[in-house]
């Protein structure tokens, strides 16, 4: 049966506690690939502040790093985050936070926000509450990269769907939209126009 709310810490913490990597990102060939993919969405060769919502275990943070002088790093399950600090404990310009999406999030302004396999978990109400946070601390010209499965799920929300949404609520700061991949998974790369005026 389908999720009809948005899905809490609890679930993820028992995904967590129970398996080190449920979804086998450290491993999968396809995650890898995925990733690959995510880095090449990237429109510049370095951001002076990133954020990347949903980190897990810390895999894609690892590489996204590499592009930013800093990058703040999200879950909403302290297990997760306790192994995405052990796997980036070399990297000293990773931060890593505990929070549930669109509450306790980092300040901006963001130059990118990575939202990979993110948004489907969220009910509409709390998806639009994002997208609302996000156009309000993403910087002038910032970019957004989404990412996600295609394949049926139980989520509050279709992968497609979710974007759809995402999108729309991004109004009047989206200023450019590409969709990079859309087989199995669904890539996508966003630039947001100037900051609204307060």
């Amino acid at each position: 049966m389908r999720h009809q709310h948005t899905i809490g810490r609890e679930y993820f913490e028992a995904l967590y506690r129970s398996d080190s990597d449920p979804w086998n990102f450290a491993t999968s060939e396809y995650e890898d690939r995925k990733y690959q993919a995510t880095l090449r969405a990237l429109a510049r060769a370095s951001y002076a502040k990133a954020l990347e919502i949903g980190c897990s275990i810390g895999v894609l943070t690892a590489r996204l790093a590499a592009h930013c002088d800093t990058l703040d790093a999200v879950d909403i399950s302290p297990t997760a985050i306790a192994k995405a600090r052990i796997a980036c404990a070399t990297l000293d310009n990773v931060n890593f936070h505990i929070a549930a999406a669109p509450d306790g999030l980092p300040a901006g302004p963001f130059d990118l926000i990575v939202l990979s396999e993110v948004l489907y978990y969220l009910d509409v109400t709390d998806l639009l509450s994002l997208a609302a946070w996000c156009r309000a601390n993403a910087s002038s010209a910032a970019e957004i990269v989404l990412c996600h499965w295609l394949g049926p799920t139980n989520y509050p929300l279709g992968g497609t769907e979710a974007a759809a949404l995402f999108l729309d609520a991004l109004q009047p700061r989206l200023e450019c939209h590409t969709v990079l991949h859309q087989e199995i998974y669904r890539l996508e790369w966003i630039r947001l126009g100037p900051k609204e005026s307060q």
